[in-house]
């Protein structure tokens, strides 16, 4: 079930905080950028940058993945490791919201999210 228009306002907001904030300066934004994705009940963050055989082309690499769970009202927080799956974040699995979910990847305090 997709997030109500409410819970996307909510997203979009606190998502678009986050990159006004780390988003890299403007003139290097076509070598490396930040943006995120809202797909269903999940926001993705992610980089872009130019594939390195074909710098023509842009190419998506993950960096973290929050999916809201209606029913208990709480944020599951992932990272992808290099197996290109999706795993539970260890110390912060679940948050109560999305401005915490973005706390977290902002302080990135394992280096899961940008390394």
């Amino acid at each position: 079930m997709a997030l109500s228009e409410f819970e996307l306002k909510k997203c979009e907001k606190a998502l678009d905080n986050f990159l006004s904030l780390r988003r890299p300066p403007a003139h290097i934004r076509d070598e490396v950028d930040l943006q995120y994705r809202i797909e269903n009940q999940s926001v993705v963050i992610f980089e872009v940058r130019p594939e390195w055989q074909d710098p023509s082309r842009k190419m998506e690499i993950p960096v973290a993945k929050a999916t809201f769970v209606k029913r208990q009202k709480i944020w599951k927080v992932c990272w992808q490791r290099q197996d290109l799956k999706w795993h539970s974040y260890p110390p912060d699995p679940e948050v109560k919201s999305i401005e915490d979910f973005v706390a977290i990847v902002d302080e990135d305090a394992n280096c899961c999210f940008f390394g």
